[in-house]
């Protein structure tokens, strides 16, 4: 088979190669998935980089974690029926050298989740990272009927669906952007205000749309820039749910948190325990069945063009990034 790897982190064009690999062959417990596309995320690209530390430990490292194909060959132990089924995976490189920038990976069956015949495998490829980390974080503000929720990066591949399950949820969602671009496609996809940082004071405006009050919720992709302001952003008792971080560290002002009553909760979608990891799946598979479900445009590239893929991406892509890895998978 085909797959890209790295031996060491650095520059994309630096580090990944495309080589000639024996297709794996799955263990117990362990399926085969025929790869039609491979999902490039934030993390894929600052893990071989180096930014990120998670990939270390591995003399090659096939990178990606989201994908999406058909499974072809079963363990033991494994229903055979499951041969020829549609599905996407997640962490398929987490704490293990293989991912789905290849044309084969092997995971525990439980890692390849049926898709249904009216979700393209596109979509599938895009679920893994963007829709879990949003159904998580949305999940794990609690109760949003009537409450106002910040979301930061709301036309990026993660907040693109926090955007929507939050309005699925009642709230009210103020979408935080960079262009009136990215403003018109929050609108669009249920925002109903939107806040432009780069030309408007981000906490004037917050107060302004909430009456003084702040927001219930922010649901954050960069503490390290939003952290400093969750005092003066969040009402009472109001909480921040952040899912990345530009920096390694964040700082709080002390005084409006504590005397706000702010609470701040942290999490990494990989290593959701199992009774959230259990949720959220089972929470992916209803949502993906509603029609008025929206997903993000994608920028598919060839498996020769890896490197331009992470490019895209490291550049801030207004698009979900795939590697195309079969054409004859539907």
């Amino acid at each position: 088979m085909r797959a890209a790897i790295y031996t060491r982190r650095g520059p994309a064009g630096e580090v990944l190669q495309v080589v000639e690999k024996p297709a794996p062959h799955p263990s117990d417990g362990e399926v085969r998935i025929k790869l039609a596309f491979s999902g490039v995320n934030p993390s894929d690209v600052k893990s071989r980089s180096g930014i990120a530390a998670r990939a270390g430990g591995f003399p090659e490292v096939t990178p990606h974690s989201d994908g999406a194909g058909v499974i072809d060959a079963v363990g033991e132990g494994i229903d055979p029926a499951r041969i020829g089924e549609r599905v996407w995976v997640y962490n398929g490189q987490w704490e293990r050298p293989y991912g789905t920038a290849a044309e084969f990976i092997t995971l525990p069956a439980a890692q390849a989740v049926p898709l249904s015949n009216h979700v393209p495998l596109e979509v599938g490829a895009s679920i893994g990272i963007p829709l879990m980390t949003a159904m998580h974080a949305v999940q794990a503000c609690g109760s949003l009927v009537g409450k106002t929720v910040l979301v930061p990066g709301a036309a990026g591949s993660v907040g693109f669906y926090v955007t929507q399950l939050a309005c699925m949820a009642g709230a009210r969602v103020i979408a935080i952007v960079s262009n009136e671009d990215k403003a018109a496609l929050a609108r669009q996809i249920g925002a109903s205000e939107t806040i432009n940082y780069r030309t408007e004071n981000v906490i004037e405006r917050v107060q302004a749309l909430t009456h003084q009050q702040g927001a219930e919720a922010i649901i954050d992709l960069d503490a390290a820039s939003h952290a400093p302001l969750y005092g003066q952003l969040l009402r009472f008792q109001g909480r921040a749910v952040v899912y990345g971080s530009n920096q390694p560290q964040f700082s709080m002002a002390f005084g409006p948190a504590i005397l706000g009553f702010v609470s701040v909760y942290c999490f990494i979608v990989y290593k959701l325990p199992s009774a959230e990891m259990r949720q959220v799946l089972d929470s992916v598979s209803s949502v993906l069945a509603r029609p008025d479900l929206k997903h993000p445009s994608t920028s598919i590239h060839t498996l020769d063009e890896i490197v331009a893929a992470h490019e895209q991406v490291e550049r801030g892509a207004n698009a979900k990034v795939l590697i195309r890895l079969a054409s004859d998978i539907n």
